[in-house]
C-alpha cells in the first residue's frame, strides 16, 4: 500500500494540487493536513489528524452507483474510528475555492 500511497502522492489530480496549495504548511488556521494517509485498508485525501478530519475530492467517478456504495461504507467505517469525513468536488475547487475552505473550517473543533 505504501508504494501505491507514494504514487498518488507523486501524481495528484489537478484539483488536489488547487487544495493542497491552500492547507499545505498549516496554512488553514494552523491546521496540519496530510496528503493520502492510510487509515486502514483507506486511503484519505486529505486527513488532519488534531480534526479527525478527512478531505475527499470528489470527480465524476464518485457520481456511479457502484461509487456511491463504496464511498458510503467507507464513510461508515471512518465515522466508526470517530474521523468525519468531508466530499468536496472538483466542480467546487474548481469554480469556488474559498467556499470549499469555509466548508472546510466548519468542521474544526475551535
Amino acid at each position: 500500500m505504501e508504494v501505491f500511497r507514494r504514487e498518488l502522492r507523486k501524481n495528484p489530480t489537478p484539483f488536489e494540487s488547487i487544495l493542497w496549495e491552500r492547507l499545505r504548511g498549516s496554512q488553514l488556521d494552523g491546521r496540519k493536513f496530510r496528503r493520502q494517509h492510510s487509515i486502514g485498508v483507506y486511503i484519505l485525501d486529505f486527513y488532519c489528524p488534531t480534526e479527525r478530519l478527512c478531505i475527499e475530492i470528489d470527480g465524476d467517478v464518485h457520481k456511479k452507483p457502484e461509487a456511491i456504495i463504496h464511498d458510503k461504507e467507507r464513510d461508515q467505517t471512518l465515522a466508526q474510528l470517530q474521523i468525519h469525513t468531508l466530499r468536496i468536488s472538483n466542480d467546487e475547487l474548481e469554480t469556488d475555492i474559498e467556499s470549499a475552505l469555509t466548508k472546510i473550517k466548519a468542521c474544526f473543533n475551535n
